[in-house]
């Protein structure tokens, strides 16, 4: 299934009818003493009206609808209690139910939307339309670098800050990233990981990843922590991550992502971006990160990319 939401016409319509006949069905299962018939009809329209329901949303939104779907867990397990008369079902229910409500709207607010935005706004429909390798707006010059220059630049950095995103867990290199970083701290070099509260696709994504390679807990900086850092960072090297660092979200009221609150690699003496092409992210629009004088561009499959830089790290080691 492709990334931007899927919709098609009369949809909210279509869904209102869904629902409208499971309330129907609900209060006939209630009345008429629990038909077998109605209660498979209702658990067949529930699992049509969950899918038709997520469809629309964009695949950078997955966070929020995860988070969502697990408070309604919460909440189905307690209205369970209740009916069994099982209170610690109750208790437990209701503090999941509480704590997936209380993430799904502070998820909302990191990308500045409301729920309803992320729900019912097909957010990002755009964002694929274009080529692959979409070509550079009037005006605008990007400047290229190269793993044997990158190598340079890292190893004689004070301080280096890897920005994760989707392309990261796409590009499966996560432990190509902690090899880097192992690399780096043998130079004496300071690692950093900043992590956005939407970066990925699913509550914790990131976090989750670089756990699997065995990155210390402590390297890991939520984005109120790690935004002090940057102007201090020699190096921020972004890696798949793409409107959670676009400046855009601050200096253009025009832009869809205008007040989201982003990670400031824009502020670091260099920023290395590590994508596969010019193509948009997920909010359809250019990022003006990339076109800053303080950014160099390394294309290509990122896993590829770090795999060449640890080489090149360590050939300068041993040289």
């Amino acid at each position: 299934m492709r990334g931007t939401p899927i919709t098609w016409p009369l949809q909210y319509s279509i869904n209102a009818l869904v629902l409208a006949a499971l309330v129907g069905i609900g209060i006939a299962i209630t009345i008429g003493g629990g038909n077998t018939d109605l209660i498979i009809a209702f658990v067949a329209g529930a699992l049509l009206l969950g899918v038709l329901g997520v469809l629309p949303v964009g695949g950078a939104d997955m966070p929020v609808i995860i988070s969502l779907l697990n408070s309604f867990t919460g909440t189905a397990a307690a209205v369970t209690g209740f009916v069994i008369g099982n209170y610690a079902l109750v208790v437990a229910g209701a503090l999941v139910g509480a704590s997936g409500s209380i993430l799904t709207l502070l998820m909302s607010r990191a990308m500045n939307r409301s729920l309803a935005n992320v729900l019912f706004g097909a957010f990002g429909k755009t964002a694929e339309a274009g080529p692959a390798g979409a070509s550079l707006p009037p005006g605008k010059t990007i400047r290229e670098t190269t793993p044997e220059d990158l190598a340079v630049l890292l190893a004689y950095s004070q301080q280096v800050i890897f920005v994760p995103g989707y392309g990261l867990a796409v590009a499966r290199a996560q432990h190509e990233v902690k090899e880097l970083a192992d690399q780096l701290k043998q130079r004496g070099v300071r690692v950093l990981y900043a992590i956005h509260p939407v970066a990925g696709r699913m509550p914790g994504h990131m976090n989750v990843l670089l756990a699997e390679a065995d990155v210390p807990y402590d390297e890991l900086k939520e984005m109120d922590q790690v935004n002090p850092e940057f102007p201090r960072t020699d190096v921020a090297v972004v890696i798949g991550a793409n409107d959670v660092v676009n400046p855009a979200a601050l200096n253009d009221p025009s832009s869809p992502i205008y007040g989201m609150p982003i990670l400031r690699a824009d502020q670091a003496k260099t920023v290395v971006v590590l994508k596969r092409s010019m193509r948009p992210g997920f909010a359809g629009i250019e990022n003006e990160l990339f076109y800053h004088d303080n950014t160099l561009m390394l294309f290509g499959d990122a896993k590829d990319s770090l795999t060449k830089l640890v080489a090149e790290v360590k050939q300068q080691a041993a040289s």
